[in-house]
């Protein structure tokens, strides 16, 4: 009975002690980023990145910028997702700039039927995505480059639609009757 009570007392001891252990990172010495140091003989903290320093997956996604992807059933089904969810609020859900926002007082952006954007390739609706354009905001953090491709492909095919004749659709005849 004794020695099971100053087991107990040894094994409480023992986990208040260690409870007082405060084993936090935020109280590691550490140096503040742009703050003043010694440590370097230029006083800064940061060091500079060495020459030619690529940052991962910059060459993967530099490779998937440039080459878009072939158009395919799937990528257009991905780019209405996409451009539904992302661009129709403004450019509304036929491309003729009366989105939903535009109804509420935001200017309205240009319709993708006119003579401008249908001569336009296939690049600068992708470069617009990323890096925005007049009022429209960079979508290069939200969108990744295989989903703006997939949106540049719909936005292609919205175009065609709107200016398509029966004749270039085959078994389109057969489908309307």
């Amino acid at each position: 009975m004794m020695r099971g009570l100053a087991i107990v007392a040894c094994l409480l001891s023992c986990t208040g002690a260690l409870a007082g252990c405060d084993l936090s990172m935020t109280e590691q010495r550490k140096l503040a980023t742009y703050a003043p140091s010694t440590l370097w003989t230029d006083g800064t903290s940061a060091r500079p990145l060495p020459d030619h320093v690529v940052a991962q997956g910059d060459v993967r996604r530099a490779a998937a910028e440039k080459t878009p992807p072939p158009v395919t059933t799937a990528l257009l089904a991905r780019g209405r997702e996409r451009f539904d969810i992302f661009c129709a609020p403004c450019h509304g859900l036929a491309g003729d700039g009366d989105g939903i926002i535009v109804a509420h007082g935001f200017p309205a952006p240009p319709s993708y039927h006119a003579d401008r954007l249908l001569a336009a390739p296939a690049q600068h609706f992708y470069s617009v995505i990323t890096g925005g354009y007049g009022a429209m905001y960079s979508y290069a953090d939200r969108i990744d480059p295989h989903d703006r491709w997939a949106i540049a492909a719909y936005i292609r095919a919205l175009q065609l639609s709107r200016h398509a004749t029966v004749a270039q659709v085959p078994d389109a005849a057969e489908n309307i009757r």
